[in-house]
């Protein structure tokens, strides 16, 4: 694995960093205490290329490989502080853009990717239901074929982007007895008739990315947005999470580089006893241990990336690894964070106590942390029961 970046990567890689700082690196403030989503601010990571990054340059985007598309959303996620924007972005991106790319009809791809790309159109991926988490497959929501439309019914639960999403990516099962082999996978558009939005739902953290429940009362989606094809909904699943798994956190990432600074900082300006608190051993030595996890991340997130941009397909350890490490590493830094700190820490004027709030969801979605272990030990060989 070489992680010896070319000169255009590291200059992406600033200019995202500084477009960050610069467009997006207000405090979210009153939109983080509302839960509303900054369309505003969507536009202009359109504007620069953030939804197009893995996308072909026919379809609007910049082509370009995972490591690269990693490295871009670190820095976002350094010069952001609004990591609920950076999260519907990753969802956008992994769970909607790279289904379609995959498994798209060209006429699919010529319909929706230009759109994806150039934020004039916001995805949502709906598979979660109010009776399965974690066995996604055991879904209630039935497809029916009728000529040249097939009828869905049911409910999705959790869909990030649904309150404000345009395009959703809905899974639903033509057969229960079947299990995943059952699944199909469908592009249904918001004004489709039959398809209806909840009120958005109220969240610990990342509240600027809006999520609510989806209804399906007999929507007619015509057999030309069918995705894949019939029973193909677990395969394009599951390719969907291996790309989120592994990518989803990068921002985290980034994330994570900015509290190390901030109480590094923080440690030599702060007196206590006469002294700076960062000369305490015990202090100093949890920010050490803030740098630790924050390179061990880097390198789980790159190792994961490499797996797709060289091997050509993304790797399930690999994935599940950087997604459990990544996760419980950026709340432990959080709360390293809020501990430096003190009683500032857990005041919310200094944001530090919301990016533990934040982080907090990276152990749930896309498979809770008990998930990836799971599927870490049956990588390993281990004949685990669920």
């Amino acid at each position: 694995m070489d992680f010896s970046w070319s000169t255009e990567q590291l200059e992406m890689c600033e200019a995202a960093r500084q477009f960050a700082l610069k467009h997006l690196g207000e405090d979210p403030g009153e939109r983080e205490k509302t839960g509303a989503f900054a369309r505003e601010l969507w536009r202009k990571c359109a504007d620069f290329g953030i939804q197009g990054l893995p996308m072909p340059e026919q379809y609007g985007g910049s082509d370009e490989d995972a490591l690269t598309a990693m490295l871009v959303m670190e820095a976002l996620g350094y010069g952001c502080p609004d990591r609920g924007l950076l999260f519907s972005l990753h969802a956008h991106i992994w769970t909607v853009e790279m289904p379609i790319l995959a498994f798209g009809t060209d006429e699919q791809k010529r319909r929706y990717l230009p759109g994806l790309c150039d934020g004039s159109l916001l995805g949502a991926h709906a598979m979660s239901e109010p009776d399965s988490g974690s066995d996604a497959f055991s879904m209630r929501t039935r497809a029916l074929r009728q000529g040249e439309h097939y009828v869905l019914n049911g409910s999705k639960m959790f869909v990030t982007n649904a309150p404000e999403a345009d395009l959703f990516l809905i899974f639903a099962t033509a057969d229960r007895e079947r299990g995943m082999w059952g699944v199909s996978a469908f592009l249904v558009e918001r004004d489709t008739e039959g398809l209806s939005v909840g009120k958005p739902i109220a969240k610990m953290g990342l509240t600027t990315s809006p999520m609510s429940e989806v209804y399906l009362d007999n929507c007619h989606v015509p057999a030309a947005n069918l995705l894949g094809g019939e029973g193909t909904g677990a395969m394009i699943f599951n390719h969907a999470m291996g790309w989120e798994r592994s990518c989803i956190l990068a921002s985290d990432v980034g994330a994570m580089q900015r509290q190390l600074e901030a109480s590094i900082e923080y440690a030599k300006q702060r007196h206590q006893f006469g002294k700076p608190v960062g000369s305490y051993q015990l202090v100093a030595s949890r920010i050490v241990d803030m740098k630790l996890r924050l390179e061990t991340s880097r390198l789980l997130l790159y190792r994961s990336a490499w797996s797709q941009a060289r091997q050509g397909g993304m790797s399930a350890m690999d994935g599940a690894l950087a997604k459990l490490y990544i996760s419980e590493a950026a709340v432990q830094s959080a709360m390293d964070a809020i501990q430096v700190r003190g009683g500032y820490g857990y005041m919310t004027e200094y944001g530090a106590e919301r990016e533990l709030r934040d982080a907090i969801g990276g152990k749930l979605y896309s498979g809770t942390s008990e998930i990836q272990r799971l599927i870490i030990a049956r990588n390993l060989g281990l004949k685990t029961r669920n």
